[in-house]
């Protein structure tokens, strides 16, 4: 009997050994066929396959097109309760009345704020990369401001031209009396409003998780993807920056809502797991958006708005102005140009209508072209990735009619 046992025993042992071997050889191949279609997406760009990525682009914006025509039918309720605000918004617009003043104040107003969240969302969401908004648009914006008000000693900028152009006010204020908090003051609300947009963008990558997890269906989003290859292989993790990562998961999973917050206060380049973490593990919506928006748009916000406004504070900015001129041989030549660059913005902040010759204000030149370096950079990833993802849409609808064949 126990010789019998034993003999039934190890082909059972042997079929499951056979059994864990064909899920090895299954998940391998897997992951195969997953990396070879990886490449082969990465592989369309615009600069290798031009026509292709094009094509694939324009398919892919009608199929979405679509897709979010089909969602606001379905919220049809909501969408005429909107145009309906928009109908009384543009005849109170358009009547003429005392209450012109308060709508054109309103119109201002939300124009000056939607400006600067729309570009915190594309700083944070990009479609596969970002636009670095902060270094191109709101960094500067608290410099300039920053160099104005210790230029004319007052934060007091007549309205307008300001904020579309900074001009020191009749008479100024006392030498000196500019302090730091008065500059975060005046540049609060754009800080602000970045910061909540950059809060927005962390949005999607939670929701796809969360309705990954909740339908069991595997993801579509290679980040998800990457997001579970690291879960899997947790234990085995060597690399500084899979430890980096697993610390931020843990971190957010344990501690909840100030995990969170902790993560989103400070310069945080993994925070981009954030989201995908909190929607895997089921966290609640405004567990994770309202510390994410507390975070970005209040505590680091106001970090990296005093970072700015101290560098560029007026004796920092003339230390750094000489200290560039005692470079040996090379430190005149380029503190020339940044001499030049300073003192026409003062003269035209006191409308003094001095400027400098076009050949030599070559700051304002590359930094223009810098930025429009940026953006066709960043118009060319969103065709890419819009074509990378019809792509994906193919090869899944490829694998499928293999299985079912």
């Amino acid at each position: 009997m126990a010789a019998n046992g034993a003999s039934c025993e190890q082909p059972q042992k042997r079929a499951g050994a056979k059994d864990k071997q064909n899920g090895k050889a299954i998940d391998s191949s897997v992951r195969e066929r997953r990396q070879r279609d990886k490449e082969e997406r990465l592989s369309l760009v615009v600069w290798r396959r031009p026509v292709t990525t094009i094509h694939y682009f324009l398919l892919e914006t009608l199929i979405k097109l679509k897709e979010w025509t089909f969602q606001l039918w379905q919220r049809r309720g909501l969408v005429f309760l909107v145009l309906v605000l928009c109908s009384l918004f543009s005849v109170a617009y358009s009547t003429e009345g005392s209450h012109q003043q308060y709508v054109s104040y309103l119109e201002k107003r939300f124009l000056w704020c939607a400006y600067w969240v729309g570009l915190g969302i594309l700083s944070s969401v990009g479609l596969g990369t970002g636009l670095h908004t902060f270094l191109l648009y709101l960094g500067p914006h608290i410099a300039s401001v920053t160099l104005a008000a210790y230029e004319c000693s007052s934060t007091d900028f007549p309205e307008p031209p300001y904020p579309d152009q900074i001009v020191c006010p009749q008479g100024g204020g006392l030498e000196g009396s500019i302090s730091l908090f008065s500059i975060m003051s005046k540049v609060r609300l754009e800080a602000c409003m970045w910061g909540a947009g950059t809060a927005i963008g962390e949005l999607p990558p939670y929701f796809m998780a969360r309705a990954a997890r909740q339908s069991g269906a595997d993801p579509e989003d290679e980040d998800y993807e990457e997001f579970e290859e690291m879960l899997e292989q947790a234990e085995g993790a060597q690399d500084f920056v899979t430890r980096a990562k697993l610390g931020v998961q843990h971190m957010v999973q344990k501690v909840g809502f100030f995990g969170i917050l902790a993560c989103a206060s400070i310069p945080n380049p993994l925070f981009d797991l954030a989201g995908i973490t909190c929607g895997h593990f089921m966290v609640p919506f405004w567990t994770f958006f309202g510390a994410t928006l507390i975070g970005k748009a209040i505590v680091k916000m106001h970090i990296q708005k005093l970072f700015v406004i101290i560098t560029f504070s007026k004796h920092i900015v003339e230390q750094m102005v000489s200290l560039i001129g005692s470079v040996p041989r090379v430190g005149p030549s380029l503190q020339k140009p940044f001499s030049q660059y300073l003192e026409a913005q003062r003269n035209k902040l006191h409308h003094a209508g001095g400027s400098t010759p076009s050949d030599e204000n070559w700051l304002s030149w590359v930094f223009e072209k810098v930025v429009l370096v940026m953006v066709c950079y960043f118009v060319t990833s969103i065709v890419n990735s819009t074509a990378q993802s019809y792509a994906k849409r193919l090869q899944q609808q490829r694998h499928s009619e293999e299985k079912t064949k």
